[in-house]
């Protein structure tokens, strides 16, 4: 069987590569080429470049630097005997993810650029793009933490055995189709298990740093919005002090408010018709359920009645307790059995059975 590899230079995907092919795979790598030469990929370098010197830890998913990555995906390639490819998906990169995320940012919602590029980018465009080029494979296969099954005919997500390094969250929004076809070797192993496959067999990634994620720098970079003078306020309407935009905030945010207060202080509300960040104390704050828009599910078709299961608005938060309910309208409601803390609008709710992911949505508005 013929197995595309999406390869990011990192040493997850390198292993994954390794150890697919150890099976008896014919491997195939290919890394994304996210970076373009649009206008916004143009101003986003010029304002890198003054503030991050060039180095592999600032090789973010977004970076003018990320050619240091695909070097070193293509000697890992070149070490494990296998076809290397670059696909260039910065077109499709920039058009899904970049104005996705400016968009939410710029309407007070908080995005998760990483949920959206696995659905719409890794799991669609990439092995599509590999496909058009002449690439021939069976299966794509990657170097996250998660499994894979199929049962009873329904592919189902699974979480990776290692709770800490579990990337089942990011990948809530995968079809049935692209599950099928979809390999992730790594689910059962911990992180220190494949760094040392990667040691035993001299891969050079073996000891090298996890990536930055979507990007590290300043959000004003990608957002290249003008900073816009703005109020603080409390829940009344109080002013307690200024900000300069209140894209620079998110809900659940309490560090770098820059307001001395007898106890912390929450953003629970970002106005951008007024350009308000609105603050309250935690108690003030917290929240009991939300609405779900966009949900999806993978392990079954419908939500048919109300269901106990664990939930998780933030990828690395422990799952907590709570009874999804399905709303005329396709929405889902989420109510906790506790309260929690302040709820980011626009980040994505998964649902989980056990270690199965059950599916999730888009977080629309808190209760």
């Amino acid at each position: 069987m013929n197995v595309l590899v999406g390869m990011s230079g990192g040493v997850d995907s390198s292993v994954a590569a390794l150890l697919l092919k150890q099976q008896g795979y014919n491997i195939v790598g290919a890394v994304m080429s996210l970076w373009g030469e649009g206008e916004i990929f143009q101003k986003i370098k010029e304002k890198v470049s003054r503030n991050i010197k060039m180095s592999d830890s600032h090789c973010t998913c977004l970076s003018p630097y990320k050619n240091n990555e695909i070097e070193h995906a293509k000697k890992v390639a070149q070490q494990l005997g296998i076809d290397f490819h670059i696909i260039d998906c910065s077109e499709e990169y920039s058009k899904i993810v970049i104005n996705y995320f400016k968009q939410e940012y710029m309407e007070g919602r908080t995005p998760n650029p990483c949920v959206c590029c696995n659905r719409f980018v890794k799991f669609e465009v990439f092995p599509t793009l590999a496909k058009k080029k002449g690439i021939v494979f069976d299966k794509f296969a990657t170097g996250h933490y998660a499994r894979i099954i199929c049962e009873n005919g329904r592919y189902l997500l699974k979480k990776g055995v290692n709770s800490k390094k579990d990337q089942s969250y990011f990948l809530y929004g995968l079809s049935q189709k692209q599950l099928a076809n979809t390999l992730m070797p790594l689910g059962s192993y911990t992180k220190e298990e494949i760094r040392n496959i990667a040691r035993e067999h001299n891969l050079e990634v073996a000891d090298k740093p996890d990536s930055q994620d979507f990007y590290n720098g300043d959000y004003n970079d990608i957002l290249d919005v003008e900073p816009k003078q703005g109020n603080i306020v409390d829940r009344n309407g109080k002013i307690l002090g200024s900000h300069k935009g209140f894209w620079n905030y998110t809900i659940g945010q309490r560090k770098g408010i820059g307001i001395a207060a007898k106890a912390p202080l929450y953003v629970v509300e970002l106005r951008k018709d007024t350009n308000e960040v609105v603050v309250a104390y935690k108690e003030d704050a917290l929240n009991k359920g939300l609405i779900a828009g966009s949900v999806v599910f993978s392990a079954i078709d419908k939500l048919k009645s109300p269901l106990k299961c664990k939930v998780k608005v933030r990828s690395a938060q422990e799952p907590k307790d709570a009874v999804i309910r399905h709303l005329p309208d396709n929405s889902v409601e989420v109510m906790f059995s506790e309260m929690q803390n302040p709820i980011a609008i626009g980040q994505s709710v998964v649902f989980y059975v056990e270690d199965t992911v059950l599916g999730g949505g888009i977080i629309e508005r808190t209760l």
